[in-house]
C-alpha cells in the first residue's frame, strides 16, 4: 500500500519511478531521482510547498529594496517574508541574534553588528514595532549572540586572535556601554550590566554553542595558511557548573566566570600520536589547554596539534539530543569557492551525555553531514529546527567574482534532513527555500523560535547600506 501510495505520488508529480531490475535504463540517474523525491514531498519533509529550483541570479537597485526590503529575497513557495527592521539607525552588517526574553514569547531580538569599534556592536530590536537601541559600542566584528539557559545574553567577536567574549544582564535596561578593547574596560551608567570573560580565551568567534551546565563548545574562524592546521574547535567547562532553575541577578553567579578550556584533537585515541593532516572526522581527545585563562587560543592550537578546519563558522546545539540528555551540535566549515572550489562541509560532533560534557569524560566524535558542492556551497550560517528536528543552513558564497555557466548567482538558503536509519551519517538531502535578490548581499544570523515556524533573519551587506531583518512565516 505504501508502495502503491508513494508511486501515485510520483505520477501525480510527474516524475517517473525507476523501471524494473530487467529493465534499467543505464542511463537513469538516481541522484536527480531523489531530488525529484525531495521536491515532490516538500510539504511533507520541510512544510512548505516547493523549494526553489535554482538560485536567483537578480539583483534589485537600492530605490527598490528600501521602498520594500522583502524584495531583497525570493522564498519557496508557501513561504511569506515580512520586515521586522530596515530602519537607518539598525546596525548595517547585523549578524546573528538572540530572541529574547527567550524563544517562546520573545519581544525583542538582541543583535550583533559586524562592524568597527566605532559603530554600534550590540543593538535591541523591537518585535513590536522594529525601533532599534543601541546596548554596547566598542566591540570590533560582533558575530555571535545567544542567550543563556542563565538568562544572560553572551555576544563575541569575529576579531582574529584577539577576539573576546562579552556577557550581558538585563539587556533591555542596557544602553550605551562603551567597551574598550586593548584595555577591556566598561563604561557608562549602565556598564555593571556588561561583563568581559577571559575564562574562555581569545579566537574569531563565530559558532557559539551553550549547554545548561555552562559547557561552551565554539570555533576559531580561521583557514588554513601556509600549512598552518586552520581553525579549531575549543570546549569551556566552568569551575562552578550551573545548576539553577531561573535567571541570575548578578553576573558574578554566571559559570562563565572561571573554568578550564580544552582543544579537539582528532585521531588521538591510539597512543595519543594518530593525529594529524588526514585525521578530520572520527573519533578524538579533548586536550588540556594549559593556563587558558585569557590565553590566545589559535596560538595554542598549532602548540597542541589541534585539528585544524577550514573556517569554522556557526554551529547550533541539536535539541532533540540535548533533551535525550545527550551532546550533539552540527557546525559549518566555509571553505574557499573562488580560489580554489573548496565548497566547505558541514560536520556534527558529539560528545557523551550532558553530565559526561561537564565532566569531560566522554570520547568526542566528528562525523560528516553535509558535502559542500556548487549546489550548496561555502556554508556560513546555520539552525536548528524544533519540531521537525531538519537543519538551515546559508551560504556566503563568492559567486559574483566566480565565472563559467549560471555565475553569477545569489547566496541560497537550504534546509537538510536529519540522518535517518539508512546505512551512513549524512544529511537525508537538502533543498532550497530561500535565495537573495542582491548578488552583493549576505543572509546570515538565521534562528527559529520554539515553533520552528518563524524563521528570522539578516540580509547583511545590502544594497541599502543599512541592517535589514526580515522574518519568514508559512512553515508547516
Amino acid at each position: 500500500m505504501r508502495h502503491l501510495t508513494l508511486v501515485s505520488t510520483l505520477i501525480m508529480a510527474g516524475i517517473a519511478a525507476p523501471a524494473a531490475a530487467d529493465q534499467v535504463d543505464r542511463h537513469f540517474d538516481f541522484g536527480q531521482y531523489r531530488d525529484q523525491l525531495l521536491s515532490a514531498h516538500s510539504q511533507q519533509l520541510f512544510g512548505f510547498e516547493a523549494p526553489l529550483a535554482a538560485a536567483s541570479t537578480a539583483s534589485i537597485d537600492a530605490a527598490t529594496a528600501a521602498a520594500n526590503p522583502a524584495a531583497l529575497v525570493t522564498l519557496a513557495r508557501g513561504l511569506k517574508a515580512q520586515v521586522v527592521s530596515a530602519g537607518a539607525g539598525l546596525g548595517a552588517n547585523i549578524d546573528m541574534m538572540a530572541l529574547w526574553p527567550n524563544d517562546t514569547h520573545p519581544t525583542h531580538l538582541i543583535v550583533c553588528n559586524e562592524q568597527g569599534p566605532d559603530k554600534p556592536g550590540v543593538q535591541r530590536v523591537s518585535l513590536a514595532d522594529g525601533s532599534v537601541e543601541t546596548i554596547l559600542t566598542g566591540t570590533k566584528s560582533c558575530d555571535p549572540a545567544h542567550v543563556t539557559p542563565w538568562g544572560t545574553i553572551v555576544v563575541a567577536e569575529e576579531a582574529g586572535a584577539s577576539g573576546s567574549l562579552l556577557e550581558i544582564i538585563d539587556p533591555l535596561h542596557t544602553t550605551g556601554v562603551m567597551y574598550d578593547r586593548a584595555s577591556h574596560a566598561l563604561t557608562g551608567a549602565d556598564a555593571a550590566h556588561v561583563a568581559y570573560r577571559p575564562a574562555v580565551g581569545h579566537l574569531s568567534f563565530e559558532g557559539v554553542g551553550i549547554y545548561p551546565s555552562g559547557v561552551v563548545y565554539y570555533g576559531d574562524e580561521n583557514r588554513p595558511s601556509n600549512g598552518t592546521g586552520g581553525g579549531a574547535y575549543f570546549k569551556f567547562v566552568p569551575a562552578v557548573p550551573w545548576t539553577g532553575s531561573g535567571p541570575i541577578s548578578s553576573l558574578n553567579e554566571s559559570p562563565l566566570v572561571s573554568g578550564q578550556v580544552y582543544g579537539l584533537r582528532l585521531g588521538a585515541r591510539r597512543d595519543n600520536t594518530d593525529y594529524g593532516q588526514g585525521s578530520e572526522l572520527g573519533k578524538g581527545a579533548w586536550v588540556e589547554i594549559g593556563s587558558s585563562y585569557d590565553a590566545d587560543l589559535r596560538a595554542a592550537a598549532a602548540e597542541n596539534g589541534l585539528t585544524g578546519f577550514y573556517r569554522p563558522e556557526d554551529l547550533n546545539a541539536d535539541l532533540k539530543a540535548m533533551a535525550d540528555g545527550k551532546v550533539r551540535f552540527c557546525g559549518n566549515n566555509t571553505g574557499n569557492e573562488e580560489d580554489d572550489r573548496n565548497w566547505g562541509n558541514t560536520i556534527c560532533v558529539t560528545d557523551g551525555t550532558l553530565e559526561e560534557a561537564a565532566a569531560n569524560s566522554a570520547t568526542p566524535e566528528v562525523r560528516l553531514f553535509v558535502a559542500g558542492s556548487r549546489a550548496i556551497g561555502m556554508m556560513d550560517n546555520m539552525a536548528y529546527q524544533p519540531g521537525r528536528g531538519n537543519w538551515v543552513i546559508h551560504e556566503d558564497r563568492d559567486a559574483p567574482g566566480m565565472h563559467g555557466e549560471g555565475y553569477p548567482f545569489n547566496d541560497s538558503i537550504h534546509v537538510c534532513l536529519e540522518d535517518g536509519a539508512d546505512a551512513d551519517s549524512l544529511s537525508d538531502g537538502c533543498v532550497r527555500w530561500a535565495s537573495l535578490n542582491d548578488l552583493h548581499a549576505e543572509s546570515t544570523g538565521g534562528l527559529f523560535d520554539a515553533s520552528g515556524k518563524n524563521y528570522y533573519f539578516s540580509v547583511q551587506h545590502n544594497v541599502t547600506g543599512h541592517g535589514v531583518i526580515l522574518k519568514v512565516t508559512g512553515w508547516k
